[in-house]
């Protein structure tokens, strides 16, 4: 199972001051040194990562740029140009925090998309909600690979095992009895599971992401058919005071000493 590391927000602390301070370049070198795959996300409106950023990536780093964006024409002619190894495309809405599901797999200009990313020798890979419905038609759209969004396993996990619903980052659908919080974990790790089976059962590469850290990654690792985990914001959260390097590592124990457990 391979670390994708999510540079987003390392970005985000850059933009914050307008500055070149963090390198987001700097960063991907240790990425490259001791992850396994740099992800990024470009988003329409830019609010942290750039399209120099990505440039930069592809001219000066060895490891393989995963590309989170939108169907948006512009930045896909960008990925096109710059040719990333993989282009992951996902939701997306201005007033979004971070990306909240998964794509639609219905766009109507979905399957286009899709063909001209292949056609030029770019894996590409949906984000989608764990639905055997949406593990099926990804197949039908001719993807090479899924990302299984793994938001909700992690929100609940967080209301069951953290003291988060005593913060003002409790979410408001989630302040249930804790049995209610319990089954509803297990169903959507069940969820994930069935999914990733199928994906591979169909042929698909099967990845998962969002939301995961270092208490709730363990179950997820142990999914045998998950073959790579993308993780941004708590290893990056983590790094501020451990650095990178050890913050990186550290998952990667995690997800190694997890994997094949079932």
């Amino acid at each position: 199972m391979l670390l994708g590391v999510n540079i987003d927000h390392i970005a985000v602390l850059r933009q914050a001051r307008m500055v070149n301070d963090p390198d987001l370049l700097e960063a991907a070198f240790i990425v490259a040194k001791f992850g396994d795959q740099i992800t990024l996300h470009i988003r329409e409106d830019r609010r942290h990562t750039q399209d120099f950023d990505l440039k930069n990536l592809i001219h000066f780093c060895k490891s393989p740029i995963n590309l989170e964006c939108a169907i948006n024409e512009e930045i896909l002619n960008l990925a096109l140009t710059l040719k990333p190894s993989r282009i992951t495309l996902v939701p997306e809405k201005r007033e979004e925090l971070t990306t909240e599901g998964g794509l639609n797999l219905n766009h109507p200009d979905l399957k286009k998309t899709i063909q001209r990313l292949k056609n030029e020798n770019i894996e590409v890979s949906l984000f989608i909600n764990p639905k055997l419905n949406d593990i099926e038609k990804s197949y039908e759209l001719n993807a090479d690979f899924i990302e299984l969004h793994t938001g909700l396993y992690a929100n609940l996990h967080n209301a069951l095992f953290t003291n988060i619903s005593h913060t003002a980052f409790a979410l408001k659908e989630l302040q249930i009895d804790r049995k209610k919080l319990q089954t509803h974990l297990e169903e959507e790790l069940k969820a994930l599971k069935l999914c990733a089976k199928k994906g591979m059962q169909l042929g698909l590469k099967v990845a998962a992401g969002h939301g995961l850290n270092y208490k709730n990654v363990k179950e997820i690792a142990k999914i045998n058919e998950i073959c790579e985990l993308n993780i941004g914001q708590s290893i990056i959260a983590r790094s501020v005071f451990v650095g990178l390097k050890k913050a990186i590592l550290e998952m990667k124990v995690l997800i190694d000493e997890n994997k094949n457990c079932n």
